[in-house]
């Protein structure tokens, strides 16, 4: 079999053959789809994805009005009355069972009170018992650190409170604490927390 060699020339040419102008365009076409696909990916998970320090933030908010309702006092009685901590019914209350000091009642707030003040978040004595905290509600940019002043903005918070059972523990005796609080990015981070009744107790 035999063929005709080129000719060094042709052999030049074939050596120093690129890519032509058409082979380039179509590559950075190519290119340029795929590379605005990513982009569209990676623009969709960013604006979709929770912003960490806000979650951090709503959570931190969560967990100081959980721990604040936590550490109220749960008796039968108003924290004030002089019967709260050995009252073993509300009838041990001052005025009575349904009485103005009876805790166990209704649940919510006692009166109008208002936020902030040198007393700390809320006005006494309308936040004084754990019941009293259910239905209350910060909207966006109102909620307050202890000294009344702006806390963050663009954050609201709400919690419920409602007679659970909690193990052995009757509902009457223990109380769900649920707490709500929603960023800017409207993604709600929710805590719940039990408290049981303490009182009564005996008195030295």
């Amino acid at each position: 079999m035999s063929g005709k060699l080129p000719s060094a020339a042709n052999m030049r040419r074939l050596l120093q053959r690129g890519i032509s102008l058409i082979e380039l365009i179509i590559f950075i076409v190519i290119i340029s789809v795929a590379l605005t696909g990513i982009l569209l990916v990676m623009n969709t998970v960013t604006r979709n994805s929770a912003d960490p320090l806000i979650h951090k933030q709503a959570l931190a908010i969560a967990e100081s009005l959980l721990e604040e309702v936590e550490l109220m006092p749960f008796s039968y009685c108003d924290p004030d009355d002089a019967s709260a901590v050995v009252a073993t019914s509300p009838a041990d209350c001052t005025g009575g069972a349904g009485g103005p000091n009876d805790e166990s009642a209704s649940i919510g707030p006692e009166g109008a009170g208002s936020v902030g003040g040198a007393e700390g978040r809320y006005a006494s004595p309308q936040f004084d018992n754990v019941s009293d905290y259910h239905g209350f509600n910060m909207a966006a940019n109102s909620v307050v650190d202890i000294t009344g002043g702006a806390a963050a903005g663009g954050y609201s918070a709400s919690i419920a409170v409602a007679q659970t059972a909690l193990g052995a523990v009757p509902a009457g005796e223990s109380l769900r604490i649920t707490v709500t609080v929603t960023g800017p990015d409207s993604v709600p981070i929710v805590l719940d927390g039990y408290r049981t009744r303490y009182a009564p107790r005996s008195v030295p």
